[in-house]
């Protein structure tokens, strides 16, 4: 399992060579109570990458997988995970690249682009849509954080709330990790912060994902976004489906131009 301290805290990675020459280099960053084995290795996405001849680096962001567990609110935010996930490509030493993030980890692309624009070729957001600037989760008596406190999931009323638990038991992941996560404060996204990003961004959603909402609303707000919305799928059969790598790669093939040359 390789790892490298990086702001101070351990970080579990992967860095996936193709059988040949890199042509291009992808960050994968997963969704909450996932990690990068569940996300994108039994998932599929490996082996789909490294056969189109994709370096592939996914990281277990903070409070997941193998990565540091602190249950310390404040050790996290979105500007954390995006400094976690800069300094893993400072580490590896890789300059420009292919960013991918799922449901959770599509903010901590967005404020990686936000923090360093000119090390993302092509921005993929997935999992997410118009919802974005809402609330997505459960709130009231009822919520994330109580769901991965409750001793006995058993008792959790909200069904969604409930998978999301015992996804996270599924894993082994440290509930109170994800506790604190969930309790940490980061500044409000802003549709003009997306305005400013001028890369390419594919926003791309299950038809019945109810989180994410219309993903071609959100990428309007893109300078030069794209929508897709995958028919079949919800938030979460989204992420193995062959639909989503297809959408994926096709865009990745289809929006090389001279505006935006790879990373020299």
């Amino acid at each position: 399992m390789p790892s490298a301290t990086l702001n101070g805290v351990s970080i579990a990675y992967d860095d996936i060579a193709p059988p040949g020459p890199a042509e291009r280099t992808i960050l994968l960053l997963h969704g909450f109570a996932s990690n990068r084995n569940e996300g994108w290795k039994r998932t599929g996405w490996y082996q789909a990458l490294e056969r189109r001849g994709f370096r592939v680096i996914a990281l277990d962001q903070r409070g997941h997988g193998e990565s540091v567990k602190s249950h310390d609110p404040a050790d996290y935010g979105r500007q954390a995970l995006a400094a976690d996930a800069l300094a893993l490509l400072d580490h590896l030493g890789v300059g420009r690249c292919e960013v991918f993030g799922y449901s959770m980890g599509t903010r901590t692309a967005i404020q990686l682009a936000m923090d360093a624009p000119d090390r993302v070729n092509h921005l993929m957001l997935g999992g997410v849509g118009g919802k974005l600037f809402e609330t997505r989760l459960p709130t009231g008596d009822e919520t994330i954080v109580t769901a991965m406190a409750a001793e006995d999931p058993a008792g959790i009323k909200n069904e969604f709330l409930k998978s999301f638990r015992q996804f996270a038991d599924e894993q082994g992941e440290d509930r109170l990790a994800l506790v604190a996560f969930s309790k940490a404060e980061s500044p409000a996204l802003e549709r003009t912060d997306l305005a400013a990003l001028r890369m390419p961004v594919l926003v791309v959603a299950g038809q019945g994902d109810d989180l994410a909402g219309d993903p071609e609303e959100l990428a309007r707000l893109f300078p030069n976004g794209k929508g897709v919305t995958l028919t079949g799928c919800d938030h979460f059969s989204a992420i193995p489906h062959a639909s989503l790598k297809a959408t994926v790669f096709d865009y990745l093939d289809g929006v090389l131009d001279d505006d935006f040359p790879p990373f020299e």
